[in-house]
């Protein structure tokens, strides 16, 4: 059996002479005679079945079924609306002005691109992959759209706190397992000063009385990758980013979990810029998801 379908235009004369209190100001706002938007209020009643208007003195007014109908036709018509605005948006060329702190951007860049260019093919991203504060400046001084950072405190007008990841100590795979600690002091691979996990380290290593010393230090993720799986000591990040060839340490003090924040840098961001937050959002959910799952397989 065919499923009746409602004509929008008719449902937008309908809506337009409703919220005018007039179908001759409709017939003139939407360019139609006034026998055309007589023939669609017409076509509609013999379509739903029944009356949706009837006759109050010189004017008209709403049946009960005109009333439901036009809050129905109201939602169709915004919901049409939205699809073909969301549709021109994605055709309009812009350039999106994206910050990630480097453990995202390693980890998180490629799949929230790909989800992206599908959606909006014409917008350019220029993507900032950098440290925690020199993120949050940029922030400050407008230079970025959209940055994803670490909670440091750092307050800005348009931010939200995503989540939390737990911070771990790594190592390599023959890194052997914390207990009793020895005399020599733990070498620990770090960002340079200042560094939020590298001060969380340092407080939880005195925290517990053992002795540690910076064995070296590394301007980016990669290095301390690279200097951790040499064995020249431990680091303390999270799992996002972790490459298979390290691992997570036991035997060393619990450190607390850190949380990110995505920062916009406007309060009125475009539909692309929204699109592509709610995608970094996304994506960190489903990674989360991934490692609460690995936890309890």
């Amino acid at each position: 059996m065919r499923r009746p379908t409602f004509d929008l235009d008719v449902l937008r004369t309908f809506v337009t002479g409703v919220e005018l209190n007039s179908f001759a100001k409709a017939a003139y706002r939407l360019g139609r005679s006034t026998s055309a938007v007589s023939a669609q209020l017409k076509k509609l009643e013999e379509q739903v079945g029944t009356p949706v208007l009837a006759k109050a003195g010189r004017g008209l007014v709403l049946t009960p079924v005109g009333e439901s109908l036009l809050s129905h036709a109201r939602r169709l018509l915004e919901l049409n609306d939205g699809i073909f605005q969301t549709l021109r948006e994605s055709q309009t060329a812009e350039t999106i002005r994206l910050g990630l702190q480097e453990d995202f951007g390693e980890h998180l860049l490629s799949d929230i691109l790909r989800r992206f260019v599908q959606l909006y093919p014409m917008v350019s991203l220029e993507v900032k992959i950098a440290r925690n504060a020199e993120l949050l400046a940029l922030v400050d001084s407008a230079g970025l759209d959209l940055a994803l950072t670490w909670d440091t405190g750092h307050a800005s007008p348009h931010a939200t706190r995503l989540g939390d990841t737990q911070m771990y100590w790594i190592g390599a795979h023959d890194t052997p397992v914390f207990g009793g600690m020895a005399d020599a002091p733990l070498p620990l691979i770090m960002f340079d000063a200042p560094c939020l996990l590298r001060s969380a380290a340092t407080q939880t290593l005195d925290a517990a009385q053992i002795p540690w010393r910076i064995a070296l230090t590394s301007p980016s993720v990669g290095g301390i990758w690279a200097a951790v799986a040499g064995g020249l000591g431990v680091t303390l990040r999270t799992r996002i980013g972790l490459p298979s060839h390290l691992k997570i340490v036991s035997g060393l003090p619990a450190v607390p979990s850190l949380g990110y924040v995505l920062h916009c840098g406007g309060d009125d961001p475009s539909a692309a810029t929204r699109q592509l937050a709610a995608l970094i959002k996304t994506s960190l959910q489903e990674q989360a998801f991934r490692f609460a799952d690995t936890a309890h397989s």
